[in-house]
């Protein structure tokens, strides 16, 4: 304990400066007697550390000395604090356990790594949970579409990276979802975001709000403009006001399905945000042998998603919906009929 205690100390006075001994007495939990004994023990093994007496007077180390007790560089620096930005302790309660811990690495940290440390929490953000946005055939430039998530980026993520930490500008080759063709736009910086093992690049264009997949990114270059962000406007503000963009986006398109109760689970852990309620079982299927889903999507062709169960699944209503998966299937099977063994 007495060790963590003189950690504490050599901490406290790197960041505050002189400090009272009373007030390491408090902090501490000790008296102050065991506070000038530490004292003492700091002096004698090499720390530049002394006590003032009076009214002003106080406990400081001298000017000029730091300590680096991490030995972090400051690549390690930012990777803490990336990863404390996923704000995935809030489910577990420790919100107040990760601030208390994140000022005490700030304290520790050598004085030439702090601001990296604390502009990589408000240029990079991880958001570990999945999109819950219907479905679509394609959900546009700005949220998911039906590729892995995991794709890999065309472009190098160094340079996005680079040009959110320099306050660049930056133009970008980008491909929307959908389109073959290559847009170029010239856009300002907030920051990168990992949505789900997806990255995406969070940004003005013309002074509006939008994301780009860096899977699409075909190429990115650097400019020497300085970024021109919204004044008092951050990453997060900007991530949390796109991403309700996409996830609240309207399904106007409903859906009744049946799938048999094997595939299932397997459908609820696909289907996920399409969903507008449990599956209902019971309704006079023969033996019980199939479940109903009730679905939402945006536009009538996303119902195509649900072709990936073959036929365990069946499209109930509305016949629009039926007749999208009838003709989907016909060209599907139109596809591989050359292939067809003769009867």
């Amino acid at each position: 304990m007495k060790s963590s205690r003189l950690l504490s100390i050599v901490l406290l006075l790197q960041t505050r400066g002189r400090v009272p001994a009373a007030e390491l007495a408090e902090r501490l939990e000790v008296s102050a007697r065991t506070v000038y004994r530490d004292v003492e023990a700091l002096s004698a093994a090499g720390v530049p550390v002394y006590a003032e007496r009076g009214r002003h007077g106080g406990i400081a180390l001298l000017p000029g000395f730091r300590t680096d007790v991490t030995g972090m560089t400051t690549d390690e620096a930012r990777a803490l604090f990336i990863l404390a930005a996923q704000g995935a302790h809030s489910a577990l309660g420790l919100d107040d356990a990760l601030r208390s811990a994140l000022r005490k690495v700030m304290a520790a940290l050598p004085a030439p790594h702090r601001p990296a440390a604390e502009l990589a929490g408000r240029r990079i953000l991880v958001d570990p949970d999945k999109w819950t946005t219907r479905p679509s055939s394609a959900t546009s430039a700005d949220g998911p579409s039906g590729r892995a998530a995991a794709a890999r980026p065309t472009v190098d993520l160094d340079v996005l990276h680079t040009a959110v930490f320099t306050d660049l500008r930056l133009r970008i080759c980008y491909r929307h979802s959908g389109e073959t063709r290559l847009r170029t736009y010239t856009v300002d910086p907030y920051g990168l975001v990992a949505k789900a093992g997806t990255w995406y690049l969070v940004a003005d264009r013309r002074g509006r709000p939008q994301l780009f997949r860096a899977d699409r990114v075909a190429s990115a270059t650097l400019t020497h403009v300085p970024v021109r962000r919204r004044a008092g406007v951050e990453l997060a503000e900007v991530w949390q006001q796109l991403r309700r963009q996409v996830e609240d986006r309207p399904a106007d398109v409903r859906v009744t399905a049946r799938i048999r109760r094997e595939r299932l689970d397997l459908a609820v852990r696909i289907l996920g945000g399409a969903l507008t309620g449990p599956p209902r079982t019971g309704d006079g299927d023969e033996a019980g042998d199939w479940a109903t889903l009730d679905l939402a999507y945006p536009v009538l062709p996303a119902v195509r998603q649900l072709l990936q169960f073959g036929d365990s699944l069946e499209v109930l209503a509305p016949p629009e919906a039926r007749r999208v998966m009838a003709e989907a299937a016909a060209a599907v099977t139109a596809v591989y009929a050359a292939d067809a063994p003769s009867p």
